[in-house]
């Protein structure tokens, strides 16, 4: 029958899923549901979007989950359909044993803002269980003398089922001498008697066999059976009979095992032999869990096994006493177990993410925390407490349930990381408590701008820098964590000397390294000043600015600068000596200047030749020429002296300057002498300057005529190879066409001629054939004078082109003497000549030989 029941179970499965009745209490953000056991998993047990009024985007948003305790996860939740299925088969037995009605809460959470809600779940029984009684057969031993109405207590059947589905009644075959009497105990189970109707006579009958049937009161109907044997003894007068009808008593739950928890006696009137009495606990399964044991001869209960309260809180055994001739007296033992502080408390987080920005405002929700112990009365009264020292609380929110809070403004560059230590304490007496540690993490925001390490950012550099160099590095931090940590550095714009200083220096984003954009010149411009501004990754960013001062140091990188004498190329300045000057005749000074600076510009002026040394000097920090001697007659009237003007730097730079100096008393003397010698060098300039020119260009003619040679030869050669070398037996030639323009030539017309060439016997044939209006002339075979038109022509081929290679001679006479001309070098004119020469020669331009 029970595999018949599952069967149709199963088959009636997707009509369970839809006819669940389910009720539902929508009282104070609370709703029950109502199902049967044994559902498979994923059926439908209750819409809770739709009874607690909430849209599914808020499930979704608030990250709604069920908490549940971690040993029974049942039920789980469908946020995209805001159902609650089933997770795993539930066996009602299992969960609650005989308790009725059973069911198991759970709660739903939602985030964002946080809601509660409480739901219970009932689990109706299914009729999956027959009524089993504990033994195979019962076995009665009744004395002949037992008198009518007489009862025997019979082994009680067990039905973990409840309800209607648990046991409703027992029945017995007919017979004549018994009859069966059902009873109800306190919990609502029930047991059954067996009452003697007709005395018993051993001498007609020693033996008699009944069979009890009970009975469950499901849809179908189950039913379990137990055969009675009943063995008749001789006369025993007197039953046993219990000294209470009820016992009563109390134990610790913590108690240990052995412990002796109550004594039952009774009494049996019969002396002797059948006085002796024997106990028995009658209605316990064959493998029952009871975890008390009777002594039969001395009737004490000791504990045998682990009770708990918060398991069973009672706990009712029938008793039997019986004398050695089988009659039995019949009692009632209750063992009712004391609550002891024996659970500590539970923590359990019921929605906790392990982070909060530094920016939360006093008040805000950390944690939900839900705290259980399984105590009952003040030793399931739990207080929840954390550290003082720290800036949050707890406070107390529905049934078992709290809220960790922040209670003050957080800073995480202070403090990043809480060690919350969560205490939770009953009221019992010893108290009992648990705890438990969790990490919170302080997120960052952008609270912090970016600070330099210096004020003010200064360094130096040289002139003349490579472009690219550093030139120093700035630094700033944040005590933000990461992207509102991460320092950029910006150039902030402005202008020096009209121009934008990017175009000066460049910071690096990243690192903050100045580097020099281009080459700086001290002469041009002495220091920058410019500003840097630090700008972190947040949003809004945060920055700060620096100022930075590079100041550039000067080089010598300037040659002293000669202002007087003014050196001019078109016209030659002297100065003029009288020759009467006398010793210390101060003839010029030499005005020279460095835009350099410092030692850099310290000029010194030293004469390095001179026409005669010893007639003049160079005073050497003012660069004053002036006479060391008395001038006389002999002394030559042009004289030229050549200054060196240096400077004072490290490697030192110097300028030149001529001084031309006119020793005479006339001026028309001086002016015949400086006179000839300007016009004879401008004119010796000038000549060698054209005769450079003439000569580049006649080099340039003279190679382009000679690649034009050069392309034609390597023409004809080409020509020539693919007539003698081809693997053709027939190869045809097509020289050049030949026309008599003017109608007096040998032939009136233009002709093609074809030159038929056998590659084996070197014979030719020609045809001659039609006048110039056809492509070719076909010849005749057999004429003779083919092979000295054949020669004839090749004659024509390898003359040369006489025009070209004349004007190529031309032009290489005119280059011989304009390198005779320009070179003025006998060795360099015959090389020349030589590799001409041979360029001739290759070539086959014999004109030239």
């Amino acid at each position: 029958m029970l595999q018949q029941f599952h069967t149709r179970c199963a088959s009636l499965d997707w009509r369970v899923s839809i006819l669940l009745f389910c009720v539902v209490a929508a009282v104070n953000g609370q709703i029950r549901y109502t199902i049967p056991e044994e559902m498979r998993k994923g059926l439908f047990v209750g819409d809770v979007a739709k009874d607690l009024g909430l849209d599914l985007k808020r499930l979704v948003s608030g990250r709604a989950r069920l908490v549940i305790d971690e040993d029974n996860q049942y039920v789980v939740l469908n946020q995209n359909k805001g159902h609650i299925v089933v997770n795993e088969r539930i066996d009602r037995e299992k969960l609650c044993a005989k308790k009725s009605p059973c069911s198991f809460s759970l709660e739903i959470v939602l985030e964002d803002p946080l809601e509660l809600f409480s739901i219970t779940i009932e689990i109706q029984d299914v009729n999956d269980h027959a009524p089993a009684f504990p033994k195979k057969e019962i076995n009665l031993e009744i004395s002949e003398s037992t008198p009518t109405g007489t009862v025997f207590l019979l082994d009680s059947a067990a039905d973990p089922d409840v309800g209607v589905n648990s046991l409703q009644s027992y029945s017995l075959k007919a017979n004549d001498h018994f009859v069966l009497k059902q009873h109800t105990r306190g919990d609502g189970s029930k047991y059954a008697e067996m009452m003697l109707q007709s005395s018993l006579d051993r001498e007609k009958q020693n033996e008699h066999t009944l069979i009890l049937t009970a009975v469950d009161g499901g849809e179908p109907q189950r039913s379990g059976t137990v055969r009675i044997h009943v063995s008749v003894l001789d006369a025993n007068d007197n039953a046993p009979v219990f000294t209470q009808s009820l016992y009563t008593v109390s134990v610790l739950e913590n108690v240990s095992r052995g412990t002796v928890v109550a004594r039952v006696s009774a009494v049996d009137l019969d002396q002797g032999y059948n006085g002796n009495v024997t106990y028995f606990f009658t209605h316990l399964e064959e493998h029952s869990s009871c975890p008390f044991e009777i002594n039969s001869y001395t009737g004490e209960v000791k504990l045998t096994g682990d009770i708990d309260y918060e398991v069973s809180p009672s706990y009712e055994i029938n008793l039997q006493a019986k004398d050695p001739w089988g009659v039995v007296g019949a009692s009632k033992l209750i063992i009712e177990l004391a609550d002891v502080n024996d659970n500590s408390p539970v923590i359990t987080m019921a929605s906790y993410s392990g982070k909060i920005s530094e920016d939360s405002a006093p008040g805000t929700v950390v944690a939900l925390i839900s705290v259980q112990d399984k105590d009952s009365g003040k030793n399931g009264q739990v207080h929840l407490n954390i550290d003082e020292n720290l800036p949050f609380k707890i406070k107390s929110s529905l049934r078992n349930y709290y809220t960790l809070v922040t209670e003050q403004n957080l800073d995480r560059e202070k403090r990043s990381k809480y060690n919350i230590t969560l205490t939770a304490t009953d009221e019992g007496l010893p108290a009992l408590s648990s705890s438990k540690t969790v990490f919170l993490d302080v997120t960052d925001i952008n609270d912090n701008a970016p600070a330099f390490s210096q004020s003010f950012y200064s360094a130096l550099i040289a002139e003349n820098n490579s472009p690219g160099v550093s030139v120093l590095s700035v630094h700033a931090k944040d005590p933000d964590e990461n992207q509102n940590a991460r320092v950029s550095y910006i150039l902030q714009e402005c202008e020096i000397s009209g121009s934008p200083i990017s175009e000066y220096v460049s910071v690096n984003a990243e690192s903050g390294i100045v580097h020099a954009v281009r080459s700086y010149d001290y002469e041009q411009i002495k220091e920058l000043i410019f500003v840097v501004k630090a700008q972190d990754g947040g949003s809004p960013p945060l920055s700060s600015n620096v100022t930075v001062k590079i100041l550039i140091q000067d080089q010598n990188d300037n040659p002293p600068q000669v202002l007087y004498p003014v050196q001019t190329g078109g016209s030659l300045v002297a100065e003029m000596v009288p020759r009467s000057a006398d010793v210390g005749y101060l003839v010029t000074k030499v005005v020279a200047v460095d835009v350099d600076s410092g030692q850099n510009a310290w000029l010194s002026y030293k004469l390095q030749k001179a026409t005669d040394r010893a007639l003049f000097e160079v005073g050497l920090q003012n660069g004053e020429i002036r006479t060391i001697r008395q001038v006389t007659d002999k002394d030559a009237v042009k004289q030229r002296l050549t200054v060196i003007v240096e400077d004072n730097g490290q490697p030192s730079r110097s300028a030149t300057v001529i001084v031309n100096v006119a020793v005479a008393d006339s001026f028309p003397e001086v002016l015949s002498e400086f006179t000839d010698f300007t016009q004879d060098k401008e004119y010796n300039d000038n000549l060698t300057f054209y005769l450079v020119l003439a000569l580049a260009v006649v080099s340039f003619l003279f190679i382009t005529c000679l690649v034009v040679i050069i392309s034609v030869k390597i023409y004809r050669w080409r020509q020539s190879r693919i007539l003698y070398h081809s693997n053709l037996p027939v190869i045809p030639y097509y020289p050049p066409r030949y026309s008599d323009t003017l109608g007096t030539g040998t032939l009136q017309h233009v002709y093609n001629y074809e030159v038929c060439r056998t590659t084996d016997s070197r014979k030719s044939d020609c045809k001659f054939g039609r006048a110039g209006s056809q492509n070719v002339l076909i010849m005749d075979p057999s004429s003779t004078g083919t092979m000295q038109r054949i020669q004839s022509e090749k004659s024509i081929l390898d003359e040369p082109d006489s025009p070209l290679e004349y004007v190529v001679v031309t032009l290489y006479l005119i280059q011989l003497c304009s390198y005779l001309s320009v070179l003025k070098s006998q060795v360099i004119f015959i090389l020349c000549l030589c590799v001409q020469y041979s360029v001739f020669h290759s070539l086959n331009i014999r004109t030239f030989i």
